[in-house]
């Protein structure tokens, strides 16, 4: 591209920001408002990451313009040409990154992925065996609240004494019921899978298996998480958390790829291809797309790797500090960026914590744990991850840090399920301090004053200047 074109291209960017300025005042105060709050919050949401802003120079280009259903050299409209091209790079990406023999890049979400899969290899009322969601399985994995719990008849295993992954109990519900499809992965344990011995397991009932990594995607492609690529018929992840790239999914498979799985005559790869469009989805968001690829690209780099090894250092670092602080941690500590709290202990509910931690600006979610008595939308146990802790700089000494601003919270609330209004200042003032140390990378750091008493006045009380 020539240099008048990039100066073009650089002049259309700012020409959509000063518009929404101009023309859109409350809109782009809020957008003001998230960029403020997102620089000076601590961020330990395990679900979490942060994109690149050349991955978000992706999401908000004139690929939003593009209409056209179908794959690359097989659209169902005409002006393809350019967005077939950025498909087969994010494909061929994909499959490199993963060790994939196929990849389908075009999934909305990781749940829409999960969801186009059953779809294609299922039929409904077949038999799913998954995580526990209470143990720490995902929604689509077959709860009942998901049309994956309501369409297909879901049998669900748990976890040990130990609160590891039950193999035994694995194996015995698969023996006995005889599910087609079993699925391994989570979103709230934090221990490494065992996906061959899943393998074996579905091996010994021909059933399919479905390893859903969203959580662990970056772990994987780093080498600090054993592949299920080539132990699993089929392996979805999103492509925000680890990845740190858009809203969305993606579909992988290893050296199944083109075997028979099914009673039909079609290699699974065609299973998979259809199984998206036309039975899921319809046109592509291309923008996405083309934010997957350059995504995968970074995940590729000697820096992401050493990004995921300092994740994972990060999340051991704070689980042995809570530890230490005398609370108890899920499982006794963590193999993943990820560190469950049990709440118990304590007598505060996860709702309560989450809550006033973010009046601090610490953000993390109530969730629920192994033998859990309360409903989701309360919940005893608190999830942390270190993804974005990660990204922006923070060590395992930051880690104590953070470990002890938590506990300082936590043993405010002891007698009141609310901070004082002092309480917050002097915790949010700390969170500011490593806020403005470890600016969010990639982007301008303002450095502005919050109001730690708390949100109550909303977003007036910010006020949001250009």
């Amino acid at each position: 591209m020539s240099a008048e074109a990039l100066e073009d291209l650089d002049d259309f960017y700012r020409r959509c920001s000063t518009t929404l300025r101009s023309e859109d005042s409350e809109l782009a105060n809020l957008l003001r408002h998230e960029y403020f709050r997102q620089n000076n919050s601590l961020v330990l949401v395990a679900a979490a990451g942060l994109m690149d802003p050349s991955v978000m120079a992706c999401t908000g280009s004139v690929l939003e313009n593009i209409t056209s259903e179908g794959y690359p050299d097989c659209r169902f409209h005409g002006g393809s040409e350019t967005v077939d091209h950025i498909e087969r790079l994010a494909i061929a990406r994909a499959k490199t990154l993963f060790g994939a023999q196929y990849a389908n890049v075009q999934p909305h979400s990781g749940t829409s992925a999960n969801l186009a899969v059953m779809a294609s290899l299922l039929s409904p009322g077949d038999k799913i065996l998954g995580l526990d969601i209470r143990a720490g399985g995902h929604l689509s994995h077959g709860a009942n609240a998901s049309i994956t719990g309501q369409y297909f008849t879901a049998i669900a295993y748990g976890l040990n004494a130990q609160g590891l992954i039950d193999y035994e109990q694995v194996r015995q519900l698969a023996q006995r019921h005889r599910p087609k499809l079993i699925v391994c992965g989570a979103s709230a344990y934090p221990r490494r899978i065992d996906f061959a011995r899943f393998r074996a397991i579905a091996d010994t009932v021909g059933a399919l298996l479905l390893a859903d990594v969203s959580h662990i995607a970056g772990l994987i492609v780093a080498k600090q998480h054993p592949s299920p690529i080539d132990y699993a018929h089929v392996t979805t992840t999103s492509t925000y958390k680890q990845l740190n790239g858009p809203r969305g999914g993606l579909i992988l498979a290893g050296r199944d790829a083109a075997n028979l799985v099914t009673s039909g005559q079609e290699p699974l790869a065609q299973l998979l291809q259809r199984a998206v469009f036309p039975l899921c989805q319809g046109t592509p968001n291309f923008a996405a797309i083309a934010a997957k690829a350059r995504a995968l690209d970074i995940a590729a780099s000697a820096n992401f790797r050493a990004l995921i090894a300092r994740t994972v250092e990060n999340a051991q670092a704070l689980a042995s500090e809570l530890t230490r602080r005398g609370y108890s941690v899920v499982t006794g500590g963590t193999d993943t960026h990820m560190v469950l709290l049990d709440l118990r202990p304590t007598g505060l509910t996860g709702i309560a914590v989450e809550r006033a931690l973010e009046s601090c600006g610490i953000i993390s979610n109530r969730n629920t744990i192994p033998g859990d008595s309360n409903p989701p939308k309360i919940a005893s146990g608190i999830r942390f991850g270190t993804n974005v802790l990660a990204q922006r700089g923070l060590g395992p000494n930051e880690m104590a840090h953070c470990a002890q601003l938590i506990e300082t919270a936590i043993n405010a609330m002891s007698s009141s399920s609310e901070l004082t209004i002092e309480m917050r200042r002097r915790i949010g003032s700390e969170v500011l301090g490593l806020c403005q140390r470890f600016p969010l990378p990639g982007h301008v750091f303002a450095s502005r004053t919050r109001d730690w008493a708390g949100s109550e006045a909303g977003l007036a009380s910010e006020n949001v200047s250009a």
